[in-house]
């Protein structure tokens, strides 16, 4: 280090004395090489303010993706949000299209708990319908990924799980033209390959990428073809005005191998009961962006953007102990169910945050308004053809079920930092929400004048937060806010004529509230809170009788439930050398989720489950593993362990006969990376995934993709080369 000053100092004393140049004898110095180890800090937390959002007092990771020794390709939940305590990864397929996840004893199905954006557009499918993002970006083109928890929901929405924002890759800003490309074979007929171009000239930038992947799949007849593609604009006409359009689209087609039994599970994980089940969304998110700095402390953005697509499917919808065989009387297959959503969602955003001066010190205030307007028109029931390919044709004309499901809601929202002292701030903030859905259209089994309903979503929600700095680099935060789910298209379709639906349904409504200290002390990183999280409204299914003393099914809110836990992250980056470190961690979470006052329907029966656990919530996870660095190679291991859940409310133990309820058991997966960097423009990766093959499942699904066991993969690997230019 002292040749490094050494040599910085005569650099300067010769700029000084330029003028005397003459009387200075010049002297070649030896070139001083400086070698370090890549310590880094994979996740992180959000600054207080970020763009237009106030973050000061919440709970947030920013997890960064590239140049992290994973599996990008295949996408797997668990390694990458290792180092975020109390994630739950669903893993149903292994095809790497969809991500499934969730936190705080919530729903994983494709992120429904969650608002899910691209660079801050909106990208669930029909937030008030059916929330679930189909559109699914590949890693090749994220660079890092922003989860804030639902004490932040006052200013991006109110769900209960929080916002998910993915990152993409910027522009390159200094030259005109750059390119990536980001290739990966493995297991099972992997073949992946990423292109991405950018640059800029002038006022101008541009970035496009391409995916483009398949796979045959770790189950036997699975099979997954995948392909996104996004093209942004960038126009500066000022340097305070920053205009961003954008198209981007996922599309895939997967061939899906049915549940299993318990029986089957255990015999041969791999083992099919579907041959011709096939499922594919083709998603289309278009979007423009204005980012305006009207001054020094005021910044405004808007935001109109559009969630286009459908979601369709072809099966052989029956419980996995019903085989799909060809019938020996009339020789061919039974007819399959056709399902088609379309999507038509519009969302336009206005927010402001500025910057202003209370009693000597500097505060922040963020507002807006939030405009949707949803159009999910669900066609269901169709009979399909008997064949084996991917085929939505109807063989008689007509769909059991014709539905609308239709949205206007218009959102207020504003949040204060108020700067109390040097070291303590608080948030204080609202939103109003005042909207309204309406369902209409025929359902064949089904009286027509008995099916519209109509759900008005108005009601205002609160929220406060606080945040103490303990020193420069550590802090204390608090926060409490309250959330709601609308109910979704889901929840109140009747299934047959026995059903009925209650006119007067309630949305979910409760809160999230949570304390804890994060920060750095010295080679240590942590972040350590408690939270709560109430769930009140949850939607089931009663057993009542009717004027003429009949049975019937009555879907309405049925109670409510409540969880608690604490999350605790802990990570050591430590030098072991001159150009060798080693970075080790553990993402721990216990997690308490039980439903109070809450009963449902047991055949022809209610039963209280006041007391009984939450479905698919482990009372543990844990992930822990550590990343060795030397020079330009480096080699991470992850160990997971997931503790045992239940799969429906009724704590169900035994399996049943088709496997869709019973116990979930606990399982440990291994993994290891190992990646070489011989040159800033190549880097090459390899996987194990599952390294002791370990054969287990994350959850016994109640709903699409069928009830049953869904088994996660085996071992598999991967090969990958990152290739900038």
């Amino acid at each position: 280090m002292k040749y490094l000053c050494s040599a910085v100092l005569f650099f300067i004393s010769g700029i000084v004395f330029a003028q005397e140049a003459d009387s200075l004898k010049a002297k070649t110095l030896s070139p001083v090489l400086i070698r370090s180890s890549r310590i880094y800090t994979d996740v992180g937390h959000m600054e207080p303010v970020n763009g237009t959002y106030l973050i000061s007092g919440k709970k947030s990771e920013i997890i960064n993706v590239q140049g992290r020794d994973l599996a990008v390709t295949e996408k797997y939940g668990r390694q990458i949000f290792a180092r975020v305590p109390g994630v739950f990864v669903y893993d149903m397929d292994g095809t790497g299209n969809q991500m499934n996840i969730s936190v705080r004893g919530l729903d994983p199905h494709r992120n429904w708990e969650f608002n899910v954006r691209k660079d801050g557009v909106i990208t669930n499918s029909d937030m008030y319908g059916y929330p679930a993002s189909h559109y699914n970006i590949p890693m090749e083109a994220v660079d890092r990924i922003e989860l804030v928890r639902g004490t932040a929901s006052l200013q991006y929405g109110a769900q209960f799980g929080g916002m998910l924002n993915f990152i993409s890759k910027q522009p390159d800003s200094l030259r005109s033209f750059s390119f990536e490309n980001i290739s990966t074979v493995g297991s099972y007929g992997l073949f992946s390959s990423f292109f991405s171009a950018s640059g800029r000239h002038k006022k101008v930038a541009y970035m496009v990428w391409a995916n483009k992947k398949a796979l045959s799949g770790y189950r036997h007849f699975a099979r997954s073809a995948f392909d996104a593609q996004a093209v942004t604009l960038f126009f500066y006409p000022t340097d305070k005005i920053q205009i961003k359009a954008e198209w981007t689209r996922s599309y895939y087609r997967a061939r899906v191998p049915g549940p299993l039994t318990d029986s089957m599970f255990y015999a041969n994980p791999k083992y099919a009961t579907r041959t011709r089940n096939y499922y594919s969304p083709d998603i289309h998110v278009p979007s423009v962006t204005v980012d305006w700095n009207l001054s020094k402390s005021t910044r405004f953005q808007f935001t109109t953007s559009a969630v286009l697509g459908s979601r369709s499917s072809v099966l052989f919808d029956r419980p996995a102990n019903i085989p799909d065989t060809i019938n020996r009387a009339t020789g061919e297959y039974s007819n399959r169910q056709v399902d088609i959503d379309k999507y038509r969602s519009f969302t336009s955003e206005a927010r402001l945050l500025h910057a202003y001066s209370f009693l000597q010190r500097r505060n922040f205030f963020t507002a807006g308004v939030q405009w949707m307007s949803n159009d999910l028109h669900r066609r269901q029931l169709g009979k399909g053809t008997r064949g084996t390919d991917y085929d939505l044709t109807l063989t008689e004309p007509g769909w059991g079920r014709d539905l609308h499901f239709k949205t206007t809601n218009v959102a207020i929202f504003a949040e204060n930092r108020w700067a109390l002292t040097k070291r303590l701030s608080v948030n204080t903030g609202f939103r109003l929400e005042s909207g309204e859905t309406n369902m209409t259209g025929s359902i064949v089994y089904y009286p027509d004048d008995e099916l519209p309903n109509t759900i008005r979503h108005r009601f205002p929600l609160f929220g406060v937060s606080a945040q103490y700095e303990l020193t420069k680099n550590i802090n204390l935060y608090a926060g409490w806010a309250q959330a709601y789910r609308p109910v979704i298209f889901k929840d109140i379709i009747p299934a047959s004529v026995y059903e009925v639906t209650d006119k007067n349904l309630k949305d979910a409504r409760g809160y999230n509230a949570e304390a804890g200290i994060r920060g750095t002390h010295g080679v240590f990183t942590f972040d350590i809170s408690a939270f709560e999280l109430l769930y009140r409204n949850r939607l089931g299914t009663l057993a009542l009788t009717d004027h003429n003393n009949n049975t019937i099914i009555y879907r309405t809110n049925t109670g409510n439930s409540r969880t608690r836990g604490v999350e605790v992250l802990l990570q050591g980056n430590l030098r072991i050398g001159a150009a060798s470190g080693i970075s080790v961690f553990t993402a721990t979470s216990f997690m308490d989720a039980r439903y109070f006052d809450s009963r449902i329907r047991s055949g022809n029966v209610n039963e209280d489950i006041s007391g009984n656990k939450v479905e698919s919530v482990p009372a543990r996870i844990v992930r822990s593993g550590s990343t060795f660095m030397t020079g330009r190679l480096s080699f991470t291991i992850l160990h997971s362990y997931t503790a045992e859940s239940f799969a429906d409310a009724l704590n169900t133990v035994l399996p049943s006969p088709s496997g869709a309820v019973g116990l979930v058991p606990s399982y440990h997966i291994t993994d290891c990376s190992v990646s070489w960097q011989p040159d800033n423009q190549v880097r090459f990766m390899l996987n194990v995934n599952n390294v002791f093959n370990q054969s287990y499942f994350t959850k016994r699904p109640q709903f699409y993709p069928g009830p049953g066991i869904w088994p996660s993969d085996g071992r598999t690997y991967s090969f990958t080369v990152f290739v900038k230019i």
